[in-house]
């Protein structure tokens, strides 16, 4: 029998590409998922898809900002599925008003320019934006399922982090905070659950191509702009990930062959965080 045959995963952002991938992949490997996004069409598309294939899978609509929309989406999942054993947070992404318009600051940027953003135009409502879509919409899924996790064995929370949470890249500091935030808080989870048997862990994905970033790392034809080919230039196998890149990382600390791994944060990112540039 498979590992993970029966058991119910819920992924937040279920919608998005890699997301979505995920869902697929656990679907394959015998996982009731539930996928949960702020747009029920794209949560309902993707269960759709793993249905088609014979996967197990339902579409729910959910605010991971919202205590009660989650609470209701649990409560559809446990009655279809019954309680949750994995809980993957990927619900996240960043915001304009949190990034800045060039790399570095230089003195002729305090006369005004207005296609120009500084660091002293940073919106604080935009920062506050990113920062409660990816901590606050990790920590109130954890609050709501970890409750079906209690006195069970084999659970697990991964969390969605990434590589600006070991050093932050430039233009996106809301975001480079704010996954920082999402490594620190798998640890604290990881040693706040421990007793319970709840194994907490967060995957940090590379430089992949999404909805979210594909106008920042290529242009109109395909090719790519001036950041895009600076990251493949830091990135040692000279290419951007692929949804599947994840898969493997994540079946493993999804099932019992990572039963003693708690606290970590995985790099999967080509070797970006391994180079130093020179």
């Amino acid at each position: 029998m498979n590992k993970l045959e029966n058991k119910v995963a819920v992924i937040t952002g279920g919608g998005g590409v890699l997301c979505s991938t995920m869902a697929h992949h656990l679907a394959d490997l015998g996982c009731k998922v539930a996928i949960l996004d702020l747009n029920k069409s794209n949560a309902e598309n993707v269960a759709q898809a793993i249905k088609a294939k014979g996967g197990e899978a339902i579409g729910v609509e959910a605010n991971v900002l919202k205590s009660d929309s989650l609470t209701q989406a649990k409560a559809a999942i446990n009655e279809m599925y019954g309680t949750c054993d994995i809980l993957v947070n990927g619900a996240g992404g960043n915001h304009p008003k949190g990034t800045t318009t060039k790399t570095h600051f230089e003195m002729e940027d305090l006369a005004k320019q207005e296609d120009l953003t500084t660091f002293f135009d940073l919106d604080p409502e935009g920062i506050k934006f990113v920062f409660d879509l990816n901590f606050i919409g990790t920590l109130l899924p954890c609050q709501i399922f970890t409750k079906d996790m209690l006195g069970k064995e084999g659970c697990t929370i991964i969390n969605i982090s990434s590589m600006n949470a070991f050093t932050p890249l430039t233009k996106i500091p809301a975001y480079s905070g704010a996954k920082a935030a999402i490594s620190n808080f798998t640890q604290w989870m990881a040693v706040h659950f421990s007793k319970v048997g709840i194994r907490v862990n967060a995957l940090a994905p590379g430089f992949f191509l999404t909805e979210q970033n594909r106008r920042l790392l290529t242009e109109e034809n395909g090719e790519l702009t001036a950041r895009g080919n600076t990251i493949i230039e830091h990135t040692p196998m000279g290419k951007f990930g692929e949804p599947e890149d994840l898969l493997g990382t994540l079946e493993w600390l999804a099932g019992p062959g990572a039963s003693f791994v708690t606290g970590v944060t995985i790099p999967i990112d080509g070797g970006f965080s391994a180079f130093s540039g020179v």
